[in-house]
């Protein structure tokens, strides 16, 4: 697979919007009549026929549409407007307001991550609880923000436990490639650090030894020494 082709799988998957059914709601009001009725299967088929096409995809196409300048203030970092719109165009936390999933799974992460780098911690863990996706390496992103989230929040030993999960699910993909071995780097430095901020020093040695060892060639693997020594150093 083309690094290309690899990118569009990646873009393809966020943009695909989740089902939001307000079907169930009317099946739970409507459906028991509906199975009494000569045909009422027939009824109830057409009617969820009727939603997808006349509602769900146009609702769903008009949702993706709104968040492409959100999606640009986002890589502009500028990230007031990418979650709180600018006036014209909605920002993410308007777009999932308004169209839930519909704008594409990533506006959650997009929604976390905005509120993480405004400083608002709480509400970017709300986000972030809330994404989905079948991507290992994406889902790991957003584990370690929340672990960013706690941090600010000087809660260490959460921040430290999604820290340590957001390199594990790195290292569970069964695709290799030097992304995996950047990303488990980091947040094992990021477990490590949080470790010495705990009172743990030889825990946090443990997490920039697997640096050193496994993954030497990182940005984080070649400044993973001074970590160490500083341990070292003081005890």
């Amino acid at each position: 697979m083309t690094a290309k082709n690899k990118n569009t799988k990646v873009e393809t998957i966020e943009s695909v919007g989740e089902a939001v059914s307000k079907t169930e709601v009317f099946f739970k009001t409507y459906g028991k009549t509906l199975a009494y009725v000569g045909g009422g299967l027939v009824a109830i088929a057409a009617i969820i026929i009727l939603y997808i096409q006349f509602y769900a995809n146009p609702l769903k196409q008009e949702a993706q549409a709104q968040t492409f300048t959100a999606e640009q203030y986002f890589r502009a970092e500028d990230y007031d407007k990418a979650l709180n719109g600018d006036g014209n165009a909605l920002g993410f936390s308007q777009i999932i307001d308004e169209y839930g999933a519909k704008g594409g799974k990533a506006v959650y992460l997009y929604a976390g991550i905005c509120q993480l780098q405004l400083g608002n911690a709480a509400e970017a863990i709300e986000y972030l609880n809330n994404y989905r996706t079948d991507d290992a390496i994406l889902t790991a992103r957003a584990i370690a923000c929340t672990g960013d989230a706690y941090s600010i929040l000087e809660n260490n030993a959460e921040a430290l436990k999604f820290y340590i999960q957001a390199a594990d699910k790195v290292l569970s993909t069964s695709t290799s490639c030097s992304f995996n071995n950047v990303y488990a780097a980091a947040y094992l430095l990021k477990a490590g650090i949080i470790c010495e901020e705990m009172g743990k020093p030889q825990e946090a040695l443990v997490y920039y030894q697997r640096v050193k060892d496994n993954y030497p060639t990182t940005p984080e693997g070649y400044e993973i020494d001074k970590y160490i020594t500083r341990i070292k150093v003081a005890e």
